[in-house]
């Protein structure tokens, strides 16, 4: 009887949550939410899931067992898609979004797994398994639970769950270092990074902080008497403020500075206070972005070797602004962004970026997948004056001079047969 309390609290609360978001939220139809499944299914039918998200899908699946899983969307009762993101602590916030479908249409939610800093990825997947369950639970109490689910409500009182005063106020430090060797009888390749950065985002702010150096040395064996040896090493630093002001507007300040032999820059820095707005509310970044930045200020640079401008040092006022747009359905998903960035002493130097991700579901089991860029090059003004070796071009030693850049990945993907995807088999490991 006290699990049997625990469980209908526990769903009651979860309801009475969610009843209000549920009323009236019938999403518009799209071409791959207009395919009907081919009978209605009866009310007390076990719960179709369709998982389109980053969420440990083997596991869900080998876990969760009061649920059947489909291999198609169009065959689902319920469809689950994640967004994730990190935390000012240093841990990963995952967005769960929960849409019905069929006779649960119009009833849709959204939870969130929060994990912490350094936790290990079996406490992160079971954190998301029991969010879902939690989820999956509300959709089966409207036709009545199966006799035999159990749920095990836990907790702690209030005065318990209070955070103790943090000492360190919001701020995460971190270090990271990694090193790579690959030896070859005719060939030789190291390399080695080091990274270090200081971090405190709060609701009101945002601050991020961040150094590195980095190093990669190839030797080749080319039959003479000293090796052909290429050496790249980057550093660089940087730094982003920025503040809340309301649900629409940000305000901040960024910048960096940089040393690198690809560039041509023995010192380059630059700042520019920065303001942008989103068109949707930021608090609905797990579904839909649109937001539009402008910055100005200022960008200095100090080169190794004289430019194609016969400069060795030079400052200039720049401006650049950007437009970005994500958004998250069960159709699939969209990702554009949009950036032009110039130098005012001279308008003819600037930079024209357009890229974006699509991922289309178009049909029953039929997918599309594009990604692609385009940008239009006018900004060169590190290019070092002489020609480049032929050992520079082919171990891409400096940065070569470029009009346009141009990228394109095209796929699809096309899935029939069974109904189901409960089974998890992991033999072999494949």
């Amino acid at each position: 009887m006290r699990e049997a309390f625990r469980l209908v609290t526990a769903l009651s609360i979860l309801l009475a949550g969610t009843q209000s978001a549920w009323a009236g939220q019938t999403p518009p139809a799209t071409p791959a939410t207009q395919v009907a499944p081919a009978a209605q299914k009866p009310a007390g039918a076990r719960l179709r899931v369709f998982l389109d998200c980053d969420c440990f899908q083997d596991y869900l699946r080998d876990e969760i067992k009061f649920v059947d899983f489909v291999h198609q969307a169009q065959d689902a009762d319920v469809h689950i898609l994640s967004t994730t993101s990190d935390t000012g602590g240093g841990g990963r916030e995952t967005v769960l979004r929960l849409i019905g479908r069929g006779r649960f249409t119009g009833h849709d939610q959204e939870l969130k797994a929060i994990s912490q800093s350094a936790e290990a990825e079996s406490t992160r997947r079971e954190r998301i398994k029991r969010t879902v369950e939690v989820g999956l639970a509300a959709y089966l109490a409207r036709e009545g639970l199966p006799a035999n689910l159990g749920i095990e409500v836990g907790g702690e009182r209030d005065e318990a769950r209070r955070p103790a005063d943090d000492p360190w106020k919001s701020w995460v430090f971190s270090i990271r270092g990694s090193a790579d060797f690959n030896i070859e009888e005719t060939q030789r390749d190291r390399s080695w990074d080091i990274n270090a950065g200081a971090d405190r985002i709060t609701e009101a702010w945002k601050i991020t902080i961040g150094t590195g150096f980095s190093k990669e040395i190839e030797e080749f064996d080319l039959d003479e008497d000293e090796p052909l040896k290429a050496v790249r090493h980057e550093r660089r630093g940087s730094w982003f403020i920025a503040k809340s002001w309301g649900p629409h507007w940000s305000v901040g300040l960024d910048g960096e500075v940089e040393s690198s032999t690809f560039g041509n820059t023995k010192f380059a820095w630059n700042t520019a206070p920065a303001i942008e707005y989103s068109v949707f509310p930021y608090s609905e970044y797990a579904r839909r972005q649109l937001r539009l930045m402008y910055a100005a200020g200022v960008a200095h640079a100090r080169y190794n070797e004289i430019t194609l401008f016969d400069k060795f040092e030079e400052t200039h006022p720049v401006h650049k602004a950007e437009m970005a747009f994500e958004r998250q359905e069960p159709w699939g998903s969209i990702d554009t962004r949009f950036e032009f960035s110039q130098y005012l002493h001279d308008l003819s130097k600037y930079r024209l970026e357009v890229s974006g991700e699509l991922s289309w579901r178009i049909t029953r089991g039929l997918s599309v997948n594009l990604d692609g860029g385009v940008s239009r090059v006018r900004d060169q003004l590190s290019l070092p004056r002489r020609d480049a070796t032929q050992e520079e071009v082919l171990l891409r030693l400096r940065e070569l001079q470029s009009a346009y850049e141009i990228s394109f990945d095209i796929g699809f993907t096309y899935s029939f047969g069974a109904l189901y995807n409960n089974i998890v088999n992991p033999r072999f490991g494949r």
